[in-house]
């Protein structure tokens, strides 16, 4: 079997994908553009990418192609209906970023919660060196006890933010675009009561037709002033524009995004136009991306060929 790695770095420079050379003849590329994945994958049986689109155009020439690994749990980039009717496979990995995510929407509120960057400046700029005060608190906090926390999608990473929430102290509360019911232990409201009602909103959701601009200037209002919204799910769920307008005219309190709607990010995105890190912080779609988490996701790609090998792995897109 050969197999076609086309986007290596997306993993980074500091994996390695020795136990690939098991499964058959691998190719290694660090990145691909889509013009050139025609000739790349020509005569591949297995293709590993991650955000490269799967469609006509790109795999039109792939005679050989079996099956598509992504090493991502979001499956936008996938014609499904071309695949299918092509009769190749498609998985991608999921669960394996879990607990990575819950940590970073943590880490991203309580930056923007404690206004962390604010005081580490005051101490770094000698401002603290100057009073008599042993204790300085100019920007004021709060605790998260007794907080609303807010959940848009109670997948796995929606759950376990809202265990780590409960440990804190939170009263949890979620939402589902689609309308589905959850089952769980959490109160489950509309829309307007969550806005309404959250200290903290949180996104989890798949992006798709019931998410894509759910997070708009219509819903902003509806927020508490002093809200913090964080999105650690997928970019196009938040209006860039209109988070810009309700974070510029204090319509919430702050912002936390590990995901826009174009990365890497663009020079025209508004956001790039606020510097003031008590209101905002973006960092650059790196929640999924601690060294263990990695490893786990090519572990589990590595998994999947070898069940597809043996004809033990169903749980294919197409």
């Amino acid at each position: 079997m050969k197999i076609t790695i086309l986007e290596g770095k997306s993993v980074g420079g500091d994996m390695v994908f020795t136990p690939f050379y098991e499964l058959g003849e691998v190719t290694v590329y660090p990145e691909t553009n889509p013009e050139e994945m025609n000739a790349r994958i020509k005569d591949a049986d297995i293709i590993v990418a991650n955000k490269l689109p799967m469609c006509e155009e790109t795999l039109k020439d792939a005679d050989n192609l079996k099956l598509i690994c992504l090493t991502a749990t979001g499956i936008n980039n996938l014609d499904l209906d071309y695949l299918k009717a092509r009769g190749i496979q498609a998985r991608n990995v999921a669960g394996y970023s879990t607990d990575a995510v819950a940590q970073h929407t943590f880490a991203l509120l309580f930056y923007i919660w404690e206004k962390l960057h604010f005081y580490d400046e005051y101490v770094k700029s000698g401002e603290y060196m100057k009073g008599k005060d042993f204790s300085r608190f100019p920007e004021r906090f709060f605790e998260l006890q007794g907080k609303t926390w807010g959940i848009i999608g109670m997948g796995a990473i929606g759950r376990r933010v809202a265990e780590i929430a409960t440990v804190f102290g939170c009263r949890v509360i979620c939402y589902s675009a689609s309308g589905r019911k959850y089952d769980c232990e959490y109160e489950q409201t509309d829309f307007d009561t969550l806005l309404a009602e959250s200290d903290i909103l949180s996104v989890h959701a798949p992006l798709n037709g019931h998410t894509e601009n759910l997070m708009n200037l219509d819903a902003f209002r509806k927020m508490k002033k002093d809200a913090v919204l964080v999105n650690v799910a997928r970019g196009p769920i938040v209006n860039q524009e209109d988070l810009y307008t309700a974070l510029t005219e204090d319509m919430i309190g702050g912002a936390a995004l590990d995901v826009l709607k174009i990365e890497p990010m663009t020079e025209d995105n508004p956001l790039g136009k606020i510097k003031d890190s008590r209101k905002l912080i973006i960092t650059p779609h790196m929640a999924w991306a601690p060294v263990e988490t990695r490893k786990r996701c090519l572990d589990e790609v590595v998994y999947i060929i070898e069940s597809f090998f043996k004809g033990e792995d169903s749980n294919s897109f197409c």
